[in-house]
């Protein structure tokens, strides 16, 4: 999708390189031409725009960040959902993953892996005390700073605690050598998921290896399901005990076993970091008596002179010699019968369909912007099997959509699904009231309306730039087509005043914007020349630039119409008489004329004696001028005695 570099989506972020390349989605670099500053565009890729489950996951993702709110997190500033192009607006990391410095430093210092861990178990509290899994932990979704400052991202496949916690074991999500067993296995999943992959990344970082490794993805799975990891020390003996205690409880195959939070693992951390040379003794439940199966036999006496396996066999073999089994006998009559069984079932079956196929054929008629109860009283020589879906172009209970095509023929009876609409989808609109306006509008996004405005209004009660409320307010339901209204506050309508923003080489929409953003009202704006702005930005301000004014004070401003032309079409002919050629041709181009013809000698050190026109005369701009030279020595007194 490197077709939309240099393009402007919605009029706001110049997109300008791409950056990172995930499994449904390109991130891109990009300029937002109105918050003045650069930012992370993810878009969805053309190829899964048309696929609901990855639209879902995309979605989702946007909805989980908008919830969170922590230096440990990458924000997300924006969201898009149209049909033709799906993005999310974040947070710019300038920096490398995690992935990539473990990469280059092989094997991490403890104290560098702890700094580490410690910032992600502390995005992840974050996000599980607010309801979020994020299910795909691993150093490739973990940016790391210049400053060592780590933010967690991609939050793609993360999924909301009160909602379906169970993954079907075929569509086993999260990358394999990070997901825990029970994801695995497609098994129920909750923050403890997230834990056991914290684990997995602290021991990469520690040893430089993965627990797993084998030749395949679903190898891995299977290893991470049934197989302990080595001990970390066995790989680098530089590791303190009580750290690898604490990476191998993370990775304890039975969530139940793992830290049960974020904040229980920080703090066993914390007292590691206090001393390094404690030695946690974790219990784990261990099976010491494997299970055992036995023939249920009769006491062996003492003194029969066999253990309990000799007996086993010597039974065996005496079952093998012993007379001749029943067994097949009794198997082929069972098999008998059961034939016997099945041919009588098919002879019925067909008696059944031959009964069925004596009432003839009917042909499927048009069912599409019928209502589906008219549809049935109308056509009653047909089943119609219906599921239902939201349409807001179809009002409710109408049928949309059929499977089998019209004019096919079918026997009386047959089933013919079809789609029902259930009219526009009502969405609840969230409750943003007092957040900031950029997180509310990225939220409100995130639930699925696709039309958000701003309506900035005085009030004392809200800081400025936060929300007031939403019309409709939150809590009500709404189409997801229908127009969300955002009040945002400018803050108490007094006599204080305010600078005028800077808006010279701001569009017109984003100087307006900045105008009523700081509280003022937008007056008129007038073209004007400007040889310094370009073309269609904004030149100046009335009143000017960091004029302090009061709230509600008219601004003007003034867009530009390029450098102003020049208007002059003649010159005059400039004093040339008396110059030397050389002399002459560089006036007449100074005052955009050439030369013309030249009478007498062409030596550029030759004296100019006449001119025509005539100096002083208007000719056109680019006219030439005719030149008389004569040579210096034939212009000299001296010469001009003796001729």
């Amino acid at each position: 999708m490197d077709n939309i570099i240099g393009k402007k989506l919605d009029g706001r972020y110049e997109i300008q390189e791409i950056i990172g390349i995930g499994g449904m989605a390109v991130v891109y670099k990009a300029y937002d031409s109105i918050d003045d500053r650069i930012v992370a565009v993810k878009v969805l890729k053309e190829e899964y725009l048309k696929n609901d489950e990855f639209r879902r996951r995309f979605k989702n993702e946007s909805k989980a960040v908008a919830v969170l709110s922590h230096p440990n997190i990458v924000k997300v500033y924006d969201v898009s959902f149209g049909d033709r192009i799906q993005y999310i607006v974040m947070e710019y990391i300038d920096g490398i993953t995690l992935k990539e410095y473990i990469e280059q430093q092989k094997v991490l210092t403890w104290k560098e892996a702890v700094h580490f861990t410690v910032q992600i178990l502390r995005a992840l509290s974050h996000a599980h005390e607010r309801g979020i899994v994020h299910r795909d932990i691993k150093p490739q979704n973990i940016m790391m700073l210049e400053d060592g400052t780590i933010k967690v991202t991609d939050f793609g496949i993360a999924r909301f605690a009160h909602s379906e916690t169970k993954t079907m074991t075929d569509k086993a999500i999260g990358s394999v050598h990070y997901i825990s067993p029970e994801q695995a296995r497609g098994s129920l999943t909750d923050e403890k998921s997230d834990i056991y992959s914290v684990g997995v990344m602290l021991f990469e970082m520690l040893t430089g290896d993965l627990p797993f490794e084998a030749d395949s993805a679903v190898s891995v799975a299977i290893m991470q399901m049934q197989e302990n990891p080595r001990k970390p020390r066995s790989l680098n003996p530089d590791i303190p005990e009580g750290l690898e205690d604490i990476t191998l409880r993370a990775m304890q195959k039975d969530p139940s076993q793992r830290y049960q939070s974020a904040i229980d693992m920080l703090e066993d951390i914390e007292r590691f970091k206090r001393n390094p040379s404690i030695h946690f003794q974790y219990k784990y439940f261990v099976d010491e008596s494997p299970t055992k199966y036995v023939d249920a036999i009769k006491e062996v006496k003492h003194g029969d002179g066999l253990e309990a396996d000799d007996y086993m066999n010597k039974k065996l073999d005496k079952n093998k010699k012993g007379k001749k089994s029943n067994f097949l006998p009794i198997l082929a009559g069972i098999t008998a019968a059961l034939v016997l069984v099945v041919v009588a079932m098919i002879v019925i079956v067909l008696a059944i369909k031959g009964a069925l196929g004596t009432g003839g054929n009917v042909t499927v008629p048009n069912f599409v912007g019928m209502q589906i109860d008219e549809a049935t009283a109308k056509y009653p020589d047909f089943t119609l099997i219906k599921t239902t879906a939201y349409d807001a172009t179809a009002p409710v209970n109408q049928i949309t959509k059929q499977d089998t095509p019209v004019n096919t023929s079918v026997k009386k009876g047959a089933e013919i699904k079809v789609t029902v609409s259930l009219g526009s989808q009502q969405l609840t609109v969230p409750t943003v009231d007092n957040t900031d306006k950029t997180q509310a509008i990225a939220t409100i996004k995130a639930e699925g309306f696709t039309n958000v405005v701003e309506q900035p209004q005085y009030n004392s009660d809200v800081a400025v730039g936060n929300v007031i409320g939403t019309t409709p307010e939150g809590g009500s339901k709404a189409a997801a087509t229908d127009t969300i209204t955002v009040l945002v506050s400018l803050g108490s309508d007094t006599g204080a005043t305010k600078p005028v923003p800077k808006v010279t080489g701001l569009s017109p929409d984003a100087a307006i914007r900045a105008i009523q953003d700081a509280g003022f009202v937008y007056g008129t704006t007038t073209l004007e020349y400007s040889s310094t702005v370009k073309s269609g930005l904004i030149t100046r301000a009335d009143p000017k630039e960091g004029t302090p004014l009061t709230v509600k004070t008219t601004v003007n401003l003034f867009i530009s119409k390029g450098a102003q032309p020049s208007s002059a079409t003649t010159v005059k002919v400039p004093k040339l008489i008396g110059l030397t050629l050389q002399e002459a041709e560089s006036k007449l181009g100074a005052s955009k004329l050439s030369v013309g013809n030249i009478y007498g000698v062409s030596d550029l050190n030759g004296i100019v004696t006449d001119v025509n026109p005539n100096e002083g005369v208007s000719v056109d701009i680019g006219a030439t001028v005719d030149l008389t030279v004569v040579s210096q020595a034939s212009s000299s007194p001296s010469s001009s005695s003796k001729s």
